[in-house]
């Protein structure tokens, strides 16, 4: 059932359950024989990462940090800070940094610098979405769930104001919600 507060539904629960399950497959072929680290960005990509691992049965360890240049806002403020960081090192290992959204690319150009001054063997990126419309910084994203258009997403780990984030779906939030004025 739709949120009232969903304009759309971008990608149904089943789409999103399929594509992740695909790159989960992509992901253990890839590292067959080897123990990735798969580094989370807190807290949207909580739920990609649970079913991502889930569908790769590989060894693997599992480290989470938490970034902000958000806020409550749905634009990024440019500033980035690390609220939380890794548990554990990651100098020699394969490093997979999972992220749920890539935008303008500010936040994670930054933290994938912050990551490469550790000394990993290695570092990609595995991203559920990816909005290319808004890029401001290059990112090379090695695994990709689906590219969209510019719009405000919500569900499977998307929040506005820490709500949402458990719909089964990626949906589009109201422009009424966040107080954008309505297209021309």
């Amino acid at each position: 059932m739709m949120h009232a507060d969903v304009e759309e539904v971008l990608l149904s629960g089943e789409e999103v359950q399929a594509r992740v399950v695909e790159l989960g497959a992509q992901l253990a072929a890839d590292y067959e024989g080897r123990e990735p680290v798969l580094v989370s960005v807190l807290k949207g990509s909580i739920i990609f990462l649970a079913d991502l691992v889930r569908a790769m049965p590989i060894p693997l360890s599992i480290d989470l940090m938490e970034v902000s240049s958000y806020g409550t806002s749905t634009e990024s403020s440019g500033q980035v800070r690390i609220l939380k960081d890794l548990s554990t090192s990651i100098e020699g290992r394969e490093v997979i940094v999972v992220e749920d959204i890539i935008d303008t690319g500010l936040t994670l150009n930054y933290l994938l610098r912050y990551l490469h001054d550790k000394g990993p063997a290695s570092i990609r990126i595995c991203c559920l979405l990816d909005k290319p419309a808004r890029r401001l910084a290059p990112i090379e994203i090695d695994y990709r769930g689906f590219t969209i258009a510019d719009r405000f997403v919500i569900g499977y780990g998307l929040d506005y104001g820490e709500r949402y984030r458990n719909l089964p779906y990626i949906g589009v939030l109201r422009p009424s919600v966040y107080g954008a004025a309505p297209p021309a």
